[in-house]
């Protein structure tokens, strides 16, 4: 005859918890894999949707429009890297000399920023036209800055400021600053945001830091822009 199990003993209650966590941890884990690559694919999505924001060009398909590269700290493409691998840990990217770049069919280029706020990080894509110096466009976000204030920063009233904003100064790099009452430099600073000056000043850092990142990359743009512009004269005189 079999024996029964006491379901009311201690070792029936440890064996009988033990193989329910188990059960669930498995069911857990598996459903976590299931659902990873598709979360990826969200996150990627996502990226890929800001990257074409900051250049006002949401009806654009990103893989056709996009060329998407990273450079070294001298401006010169590395071969062999995931660009989109380096975002995950953009400030790690920074520090290891590695900078993504998405350059646009109409030359246009934007470039991944990060930084600090008040209370965490603070990051976005900065969309530079053609002359690599006046800001077609800006996406930003936050992890955790406050609600109508320094969360202001991912409201598009607010990156609608930038546009138009220039980083150089003639040669000199300036970057774009927001500006605690108000802004005075029209071409180089936004209005800061009221209420959220360490906000603003992350912001401001995070602009100049990153975009400082890929000096030699964009001069080196300007100066063949700058030359095209100048053969196209001539030819134009000459004719």
């Amino acid at each position: 005859m079999a024996k029964k199990f006491n379901t009311n003993s201690n070792a029936y209650i440890i064996v009988y918890s033990i193989v329910m966590v188990v059960v669930v941890a498995t069911v857990l884990a598996v459903a976590a894999l299931s659902l990873q690559s598709r979360q990826y694919a969200n996150e990627l999505n996502e990226k890929k949707q800001s990257i074409l924001s900051s250049l006002g060009a949401q009806d654009q398909n990103y893989d056709a429009f996009i060329d998407a590269y990273v450079v070294d700290g001298e401006g010169n493409r590395l071969e062999g890297e995931e660009v989109f691998d380096l975002l995950k840990d953009l400030k790690g990217s920074f520090e290891a000399g590695k900078f993504p770049v998405f350059e646009a069919a109409d030359g246009r280029v934007v470039l991944p920023v990060t930084g600090t706020g008040l209370w965490g990080p603070v990051w976005g894509y900065v969309a530079l036209e053609k002359d690599m110096d006046t800001v077609s466009g800006i996406i930003m976000d936050h992890k955790g800055e406050t609600p109508g204030l320094g969360a202001e920063i991912a409201s598009p009233k607010y990156q609608s400021l930038f546009a138009g904003k220039r980083i150089f100064e003639g040669d000199e790099f300036v970057s774009v600053s927001l500006r605690k009452g108000g802004a005075k430099d029209p071409a180089h600073e936004v209005d800061a945001i009221s209420g959220g000056t360490k906000t603003s000043d992350g912001v401001s850092a995070m602009l100049r830091t990153s975009l400082g990142h890929y000096l030699p990359l964009l001069r080196a743009k300007r100066s063949g822009a700058a030359a095209e512009m100048s053969n196209a004269e001539n030819v134009e005189n000459n004719e």
